[in-house]
């Protein structure tokens, strides 16, 4: 099976758009409509909201649709999957119950394991992130300019990130062997795109994430020529597992 990537791309850019200003709306208004679910994360009716608008978008692809907020598909049927989307309609719902800005819309292609377009859109800072087997860009405010993103190489570790909710002992441990760099938190995906930006070079994750999570900002890192790879073996994530938990990683 062969995709149109320039299609595919723009259709998951107008649905991480689509989906970011509804979310607004709501971010915006008095009632969140906070709920919280069996593992008492929480959930609000812009998950729901943005899901809805994301999978009407991705629909015109005829490609299956995984999202955290969507039904449960089995993995007897998964797995029989080349493409699919793989969507965290609202990444950082804790962030966006706080009203600090920090969350993402994200929208991940998913071929054979592996990304190869990723959409990561902060509806607040109006940050929008795209990457595909063509390059990796950012586009910001009102007046938007199109950048392009570049990898660079051999940079000391100045600067790294960490979960503003989620900092564990081991990633600590992996912080203090390098004294001299700052340490920045930030929530949701946004701590991917400081690596994709340059304005960090090191994040650690020992700490629980789901595959969409990490799969659209991994499609941009990707496009970059960056990887985001397990801990215990040098391999990058993969994705459509049976169980959709990842393993620790650091994307460097």
């Amino acid at each position: 099976m062969e995709i149109n990537q320039k299609l595919f791309t723009d259709i998951a850019l107008e649905a991480a758009k689509a989906a970011g200003q509804e979310i607004l709306k709501i971010y915006n208004s008095a009632d969140l409509g906070v709920e919280f679910k069996a593992d008492d994360s929480p959930l609000t009716k812009a998950d729901l909201a943005a899901h809805q608008i994301i999978s009407d978008f991705l629909s015109e692809t005829n490609l299956p649709i995984l999202s955290e907020e969507g039904k449960s598909i089995g993995y007897s049927e998964r797995k029989n999957w080349e493409y699919f989307w793989m969507v965290d309609p609202l990444d950082g719902t804790k962030e966006f119950v706080k009203r600090n800005g920090e969350f993402t819309v994200n929208i991940a292609l998913i071929h054979k394991g592996a990304p190869v377009i990723g959409v990561v859109y902060a509806p607040v800072l109006d940050w929008l992130f795209w990457g595909n087997s063509e390059g990796a860009w950012k586009v910001e405010g009102a007046n938007p300019v199109v950048v392009d993103l570049q990898k660079k190489t051999g940079e000391p570790i100045q600067t790294i990130v960490a979960s503003r909710s989620h900092l564990s002992s081991e990633t600590q441990e992996i912080i203090d062997q390098y004294p001299q760099a700052d340490v920045v938190s930030m929530g949701s995906s946004l701590k991917f795109m400081l690596l994709a930006e340059g304005k960090a070079q090191l994040y650690p994750r020992f700490a629980p994430t789901m595959e969409w999570d990490t799969a659209a900002a991994h499609g941009v890192l990707k496009a970059l020529g960056y990887e985001i790879k397990k801990i215990d073996i040098d391999e990058p994530l993969s994705y459509n597992k049976e169980n959709l938990l990842n393993p620790w990683f650091i994307a460097s």
